[in-house]
């Protein structure tokens, strides 16, 4: 990821500076929160751009909670492997259904688009677990890019289209489109393209293993 090594350390001196009283529950329940408030700051940005400011609020206390979880766990050594993976994993998939879903009902981006970039994200969601099971391995990021780069990247299309408005941009074959929807279009290509890649770069990489172990 473009951020571990900055991350890593600060969650680690987070964790160290987290009352006992605050679990890895409760860190978990915060994230959820976070992705609460991201729903509510874009869908409010109907109101007033300034709910912008609210959604990227969301995004930091999104990614305190559901980053610090796990590291609180292991801090304290009270880590429940398949109870975290399960509950972890399960919220943060309605998480990416807020985001997504504020994202569509907000006056910036294309509904559609937004739901099609939700698709992009499961996929290479169901691209990991997948992964995990076949070889034993737990990767949360691919090409660079994890859920912190990806909050950070939201936080800078909200920072700009608050300074700048949301102009439109004519683009050849596809039309006049708004400047958030082509931050989210490229995203959304990025996840579909990244998802082929890898699929068949996993698939060659199976078959090679699989090939091997034939008498």
């Amino acid at each position: 990821m473009l951020l571990g090594k900055l991350e890593r350390p600060a969650l680690k001196w987070l964790a160290a500076k987290t009352p006992a009283w605050v679990s890895p529950d409760f860190l978990t329940v915060i994230g959820f929160l976070g992705s609460v408030v991201v729903f509510v700051g874009y869908v409010f940005t109907n109101r007033h751009p300034a709910f912008l400011w609210l959604a990227s609020l969301g995004f930091i206390i999104n990614w305190l909670g559901d980053s610090l979880d796990g590291t609180v766990a292991r801090y304290r050594n009270i880590e429940r492997p398949k109870y975290g993976f399960f509950v972890d994993h399960t919220v943060d998939a309605l998480d990416e259904m807020l985001v997504f879903l504020g994202l569509g009902l907000s006056p910036y981006v294309d509904f559609s688009l937004a739901i099609l970039t939700l698709l992009g994200y499961m996929l290479m969601t169901v691209l990991a677990y997948i992964t995990t099971i076949v070889s034993g391995v737990f990767r949360i990021a691919y090409i660079s890019l994890g859920p912190t780069e990806m909050r950070v990247i939201a936080i800078l299309c909200n920072t700009i289209i608050y300074f700048i408005g949301n102009p439109s941009v004519k683009l050849p074959i596809i039309g006049v489109v708004g400047l958030y929807n082509i931050f989210v279009g490229c995203i959304a290509a990025l996840l579909f393209g990244g998802y082929i890649v890898i699929m068949f770069l996993k698939a060659a990489e199976l078959s090679r293993i699989d090939e091997k172990k034939k008498p």
